[in-house]
This record gives C-alpha cells, structure tokens and sequence, in this order.
C-alpha cells in the first residue's frame, strides 16, 4: 500500500524533530552588560548575578595593599589609566577576596562600568578569545586569574602571560586589566638544578621576578602578627555580634597551626555556630 502524502509529510516531521531534539541548543550570546560578575570557561562564559565579597572595612591587617588595589580598580572603573596587578604571598591572607571587594565597591561608585571576570588556570588557553570579545564591549573588566603558579619547565605559559602583558598580538585590549594571585612572586617555581648552580642561579632568579615586574603593580601578603590577627577577628566580630575572647581565638590559631586572614574567618564562623547564628 502506498503511503498518502500527509502522512509522509508527518513522518518527516515526526523525524525532524526527532533530530532537532538529539542536537544542543546553540548557546546563548553572553550579555557583558548586565552582571558584575562572570566565570570564563574556556570557550564560553557563565554570568554571576551578585559579587560575594566582604566589605572593605572588614578586611583588617592589610591596610596598605587595599589602598593601592581599591584606588587601581577605581581608576579602571571610571575608565582612566591602570595598571595589571600581580597579588602574590602568604595564603590566606585576603588576596582573592580583597580583589572582589574592592570591584563590588567600584561598581557602587560606578554603577555598571566594571565587572570581574573569573578564569581558572586550565581555562588560560582561551582567554585570547575572552580579551576579542570584551574589547567589543562599552565596559571596563577586570580578569582575574586565582592562585596562578607555572610548573617547571613550562614555557608556554609564561610566554602566553608576556604577551598579554607586552602588548603582544595577543595582548588584553584598553578596557581589561589582569589581576593574578600567586603564593609566589615569582609565579614560576624554581628547580633543584637552579638552587645548586652558583654561577646561574642570579640570572635565573632575575629571569623569573621578570615575569612578576611586568605587572605594573606587584603587592605582597605576608602573615599577619598576632595584633593583626585579632584585629581581623574583632573586625567580623563587631560586625555580626558575636562575643569573644583572644585567649580562645590565640588557641584557636594554634591548633590551626597558622595566623591567617582565613584562619580568623574560620575562627568567626566557630563563634557564630556556637552562637547559634547565621553569617
């Protein structure tokens, strides 16, 4: 028996859609303008709808590395001259949370002419293509690449860090500017081989911190002294109510075996579930 041509027509599109259900959606075009925040991929980005970050004045003991990192993001807000920021040193001690505040506090200042751009380290390959689509875009972004560190002997990482920076072909277009932390100013580590050859280990050094003085700023963390360290913990604690005694948040940084900023915030969130409160 012959098939009637409307049921053909049917079984076409009964296939059709069929087909049209096997293949993924094409994505969707990022929206630059409309978060404060983004999260790079690789090869798309993922939008952030509120910046969690801690209000400056609770960033206690790092006084002078919130100045110049607040006044830098400011100026890139406001669309002026700024410089790439290398944030390297002790862990724990506020790099990454210092760089979403002080962009949460611009885009207050600035509504809607900033925004941070997150990418991971296995993301780094393509950040090329994030730089061509931002610099399309009427808005001033800060690329934050968190707790970056080259193995030895990799050479195409620093090369592709040189060239971002150098004004390469690859360079980050006039709108964008690098922040990076790093446990190391350095960023790359440095080998056995280096340590034990007097006569190179100077220039190996040099060749290193060259990467690091690319940055036109380079702001050391260092761990904090034990004034430093309960200021934070009164800090938070006058924030949120919570009753407290040095002796106990001293013990408690010694069982942590550490003085930290994110030791004194572990410290408060003890004293805010002892409390029986929310933070």
């Amino acid at each position: 028996m012959t098939t009637q041509p409307a049921e053909h027509t049917q079984v076409l599109t009964r296939i059709a859609e069929a087909l049209e259900r096997l293949v993924p959606p094409a994505p969707t075009a990022t929206d630059w303008l409309a978060h404060p925040a983004y999260v790079w991929t690789g090869s798309a980005a993922r939008s952030v709808t509120q910046l969690d970050a801690p209000a400056l004045p609770l960033l206690r003991g790092i006084d002078t590395q919130k100045d110049r990192v607040v006044t830098n993001v400011e100026r890139l807000a406001a669309g002026h001259a700024a410089h790439d920021m290398l944030l390297w040193g002790s862990r724990g001690m506020g790099k990454s949370a210092l760089l979403r505040a002080a962009v949460r506090s611009a885009d207050t200042a600035h509504p809607g002419r900033i925004a941070l751009v997150q990418v991971a380290q296995e993301a780094l390959s393509g950040v090329t293509d994030l730089f061509a689509a931002l610099g399309k875009v009427d808005r001033s972004f800060l690329v934050f690449i968190d707790d970056l560190g080259f193995e030895e002997g990799d050479g195409a990482g620093p090369r592709i860090l040189r060239s971002w920076l150098e004004g390469g072909v690859e360079a980050r277009p006039a709108n964008v500017r690098l922040a990076v932390t790093s446990n190391r100013r350095a960023i790359v580590g440095r080998s056995m081989s280096e340590q034990d050859d007097p006569i190179n280990a100077r220039d190996a050094v040099d060749e290193k911190l060259a990467l690091a003085d690319r940055f036109g700023l380079s702001i050391g963390f260092h761990n904090c002294d034990q004034d430093s360290y309960l200021a934070i913990i009164g800090g938070y604690a006058g924030e949120f109510g919570l009753e407290w005694e040095p002796s106990d948040a001293l013990e408690w940084s010694r069982r942590r075996g550490a003085r930290s900023g994110r030791v004194a915030w572990q410290y408060v969130n003890e004293l805010a579930g002892r409390a029986g409160k929310t933070i």
